[in-house]
């Protein structure tokens, strides 16, 4: 009887024996990252579900000082709250903003509560045009002031592209920390919220422009591995094919 792969010499069968364990490996490899994405899939699926609950639920309030040990980015951020107070307008601070309106800055303001805490609003957006309060005294609301909106959690540090510099008035993200420092501010929360897009006095600054948009291509890229694997699977079982033609030289 004459077995095709009786003909193949030893040193050829050891090379293929080797390629296969090797594309053996790379197929449990792609399987894994295409198995990986889909429990990403997923975990994002639920993610964005959560998020839209939480953006459209009745505001709460927001979490009181004894409650910031636990507050966090999984359970909090985007959450709908409301908090009662008054600005402290003599300290705020303009963050850099690129927008849909363009760009300019964001108005973080202090809002002091009534328990003696101080929460960071960003009240919203202005342009780099009326970036000093003088150019919009209206819109300095005093007395008791309520605020709605979305509860985020510090960023410190900087931008991807810009470290913030406080001695120099630079600021690129929302560092709570960092802010409250500067500011001279004491029992500060953990987060800040981004303001409504209630109307302000005289229209500025503008809230209402958070972001709220997670990237889902965990579906694309987990069809691209599992395709993969395919091919590198089907170029193992042609290598074993019965009649493989020798190789010249094995």
């Amino acid at each position: 009887m004459n077995d095709p792969e009786s003909k193949i010499h030893p040193r050829s069968r050891r090379s293929l024996a080797l390629l296969t364990a090797i594309g053996l490996l790379l197929v449990a490899a792609l399987l894994a990252l295409g198995t990986w994405q889909v429990k990403r899939l997923f975990w994002k699926l639920d993610l964005i579900a959560r998020v839209e609950a939480r953006i459209h639920a009745t505001p709460a309030p927001a979490p009181p000082r004894g409650d910031w040990p636990k507050a966090n980015a999984a359970g909090d951020e985007y959450r709908r709250v409301v908090v009662r107070g008054r600005f402290l307008n003599d300290k705020e601070t303009l963050v850099y903003a690129a927008t849909e309106l363009g760009a300019g800055y964001w108005v973080m303001t202090p809002l002091g509560l009534a328990d003696g805490t101080t929460v960071l609003v960003n009240r919203g957006f202005v342009p780099t045009a009326k970036r000093a309060p003088a150019t919009r005294p209206l819109g300095q609301l005093s007395g008791e002031t309520e605020v709605i909106g979305l509860m985020r959690v510090t960023e410190p540090g900087g931008s991807l592209l810009q470290a913030n510099r406080p001695a120099e008035e630079r600021w690129y993200s929302r560092d709570v920390v960092a802010i409250a420092a500067a500011r001279g501010l004491a029992n500060v929360a953990p987060y800040f919220i981004d303001a409504d897009a209630t109307p302000n006095p005289g229209g500025l600054p503008v809230g209402g422009l958070t972001r709220v948009i997670f990237a889902n291509n965990h579906l694309f890229y987990a069809i691209t591995w599992y395709a993969l694997a395919a091919m590198v699977f089907a170029m193992l079982v042609l290598l074993w094919r019965p009649g493989r033609p020798e190789r010249p030289g094995g």
